[in-house]
């Protein structure tokens, strides 16, 4: 009976070599997603850009069509043609009204 504790007290752990494999295989794998990963959150990121860009330029033709005043972002915010937000998204974009398409 003894022996049989002891026998099974030797293999009841993982080897040295089993976890260097387990770490390798994990490591393969991060080094093929990861770069995966960040491709599609920037490819995601720029359509979100040019959604919102889209949104922006629809929103500076119904203000042309609508008011006689000059199109500036206070203006826009002015008469609730975008939000706050919006407008400070768009500046950080660095979007000028003018060169829009």
């Amino acid at each position: 009976m003894n022996a049989i504790k002891v026998i099974k007290k030797q293999y009841a752990a993982f080897t040295l070599v089993e976890m260097l494999i387990v770490l390798f295989v994990i490591s393969v794998l991060v080094l093929l997603f990861v770069p995966s990963l960040t491709n599609q959150r920037s490819r995601i990121t720029e359509s979100g850009n040019q959604a919102f860009i889209q949104v922006v330029q629809t929103q500076v033709e119904l203000y042309q069509m609508n008011e006689d005043q000059p199109v500036t972002y206070s203006n826009l915010v002015a008469n609730n043609y975008l939000s706050q937000e919006q407008a400070d998204r768009a500046v950080e974009l660095n979007l000028d009204l003018n060169d829009l398409p």
